[in-house]
């Protein structure tokens, strides 16, 4: 049995059972042990999933591009230009960003302040290594309460991003019981060497706001995530901003695609060596736990907190426009085979185009 499950078994052994979330936030950040503090090269062919940052260049090449734009237009007279990025995992992503920023607007690269939010010692370690060649001008801080925009801690201009990051955050998993016309939430237990599912009863639980019509059609047993976690740290992004965009790029979805008869099992998912398995309790620390984010929720979170959406689409519709734009600037030349090689994985619906999801809010 690895450390990371005795770690867990303790803990159950403590409580008597584990919220889901909380089982998850072990399983994928329990320091030294959990899958991303292990795992540098989870990304990519030889590793559990693919991401748009591992098709190439391409992808960070066009978010440089739209960041330019918004920088232009949010504050096009300040000395100091802020790029923040949360979730980076091994720093390709703000590489890619940065090195398309220094060979195409190297006046504007010039006055960029990086800044990645990371509570990782072992991410930042791998962050500074991809990174050495920009390291004047990135900045490292442990969470959204560290990032210091302003001056003298002072809100300021800027854009807040993040890719594949709040899919990743600890969901709540719930079940709904037709019987007694309520959620319980589902947790977890311990029988013999394995981790095993059970029910939580929880008072007043309503993990989504459902017309009362669509719950009385809505099977036994059907399941849904909530992402509080998510829902905070964006309301918290938002909330540090004067002026300036925050943007997520993610699997998700609005409240009403949540409920389908396709999802009756929920959205949430292991990732091991490219294949997809609901068993979530096995491998601890071995395979990646996702669950699709609930936009609508998240939206909801940043007009609570002053935020307007400027654009809540696919990835294929928001980096097929940034292309059509950059194109009408001459900003982009013309591209190899490979590069449109890239672009159409990047949107192509039957490979990352639709499933990703792009929310964009302003203040």
């Amino acid at each position: 049995m690895n450390p990371l499950s005795e770690i867990i078994r303790r803990e159950i052994a403590q409580r008597g059972v584990l919220s889901f979330a909380h089982f998850m936030e072990l399983a994928l950040y329990c320091p030294k042990h959990g899958y991303y503090e292990t795992k540098k090269d989870n990304p990519g062919r030889r590793g559990d999933f693919y991401t748009s940052v591992g098709v190439g260049e391409v992808f960070g090449g066009l978010l440089a591009f739209q960041f330019a734009g918004w920088f232009e237009s949010l504050d096009p007279q300040s000395a100091t230009l802020n790029l923040v990025e949360a979730g980076a995992h091994d720093g390709k992503l703000a590489a890619d960003i940065l090195g398309w920023l220094r060979r195409n607007r190297p006046e504007l690269f010039r006055q960029v302040n990086f800044w990645l939010i990371e509570p990782s010692v072992q991410r930042q370690a791998w962050q500074k290594g991809t990174l050495k060649d920009f390291a004047p001008q990135v900045q490292w801080c442990n969470s959204l309460d560290d990032l210091k925009l302003g001056t003298q801690n002072s809100k300021s201009s800027g854009i807040i991003f993040s890719n594949e990051l709040l899919d990743a955050m600890p969901v709540h998993r719930f079940g709904w019981d037709a019987a007694k016309n309520s959620w319980f939430e589902w947790g977890v237990a311990v029988d013999g060497e394995k981790f095993v599912w059970t029910k939580i009863q929880t008072p007043d639980a309503r993990p989504l706001t459902l017309d009362p019509g669509l719950l009385a059609v809505l099977p036994d047993g059907y399941i849904v995530e909530t992402g509080p976690q998510a829902e905070h740290w964006w309301r918290q992004a938002a909330g540090i901003l004067d002026r300036g965009k925050l943007m997520a790029i993610d699997y998700g979805l609005a409240t009403d695609e949540l409920i389908s008869p396709d999802r009756a099992r929920g959205t949430l998912r292991a990732y091991y060596r490219h294949h997809a398995s609901e068993d979530v309790l096995a491998n601890v620390g071995e395979q990646d736990l996702t669950a699709h984010v609930n936009f609508s929720a998240v939206q909801a979170a940043g007009k609570s907190a002053g935020l307007k959406t400027e654009c809540f689409e696919t990835q294929s519709q928001f980096l097929t426009r940034i292309l059509r734009n950059a194109l009408k600037t001459g900003s982009i030349g013309k591209w190899t085979p490979a590069q449109a090689r890239q672009f159409q994985t990047l949107t192509h619906p039957e490979h990352l185009g639709h499933a990703f999801r792009v929310l964009v809010q302003a203040k």
